[in-house]
């Protein structure tokens, strides 16, 4: 099974955007911050707050509010799903290991984190595709800077698009992420 997912992301990588015809996240396999690969399937029922996330970058600081969020609705079926990349002014350069690390020491990170990925490009891991040309009542394009925040509705389907100066415990994600626990 697991060879299955990993054949599905390879051929999706394949793909251009417009041939993307998924409509969940829970079709994806990646790999998580320790090696592990991990199918979004297993966050079905959940709602998810997916963040592309830099180590170096002025919106770093953001990290303590996402694990705040986690702590305070991780029980009510919120998971904040991190990914690292360096797309925007070289701001991840460390490996996965020297990123689990820095999120820990500073941020006493416990949410799950991934692999290093890219988020826009030629590139751009098949996710982020589907994050960033899925119908929402926000704005579809390409992620301009680190820590761009998507909620994800229990069915896996993009809800709402967040750009990287709204904070994570602001009132507009509060209420998104509050309005899909609830759904």
């Amino acid at each position: 099974m697991k060879t299955l997912g990993l054949l599905i992301t390879l051929l999706l990588m394949t793909l251009a955007p417009d041939d993307i015809t998924t409509d969940s996240v829970h079709e994806f396999t990646l790999t998580d911050i320790d090696g592990n690969k991990i199918s979004l399937h297993e966050f079905e029922g959940k709602v998810l707050l997916i963040v592309n996330t830099a180590s170096e970058c002025g919106y770093t600081p953001q990290y303590e509010g996402l694990q705040d969020l986690y702590a305070k609705y991780k029980d009510d079926g919120l998971v904040i799903l991190g990914f690292p990349a360096n797309n925007f002014g070289g701001q991840e350069p460390g490996t996965d290991e020297e990123i689990k690390q820095f999120c820990k020491v500073n941020y006493d990170v416990s949410f799950p984190m991934f692999s290093k990925i890219s988020v826009k490009g030629n590139d751009q891991h098949p996710l982020f595709t589907y994050l960033t040309t899925a119908k929402n009542p926000n704005f579809t394009g390409e992620i301009k800077w680190n820590f761009e925040k998507f909620v994800v509705g229990k069915n896996g389907t993009l809800k709402h698009r967040f750009r990287s100066d709204v904070e994570p415990k602001s009132d507009e994600i509060l209420r998104a992420i509050e309005t899909e626990l609830n759904s």
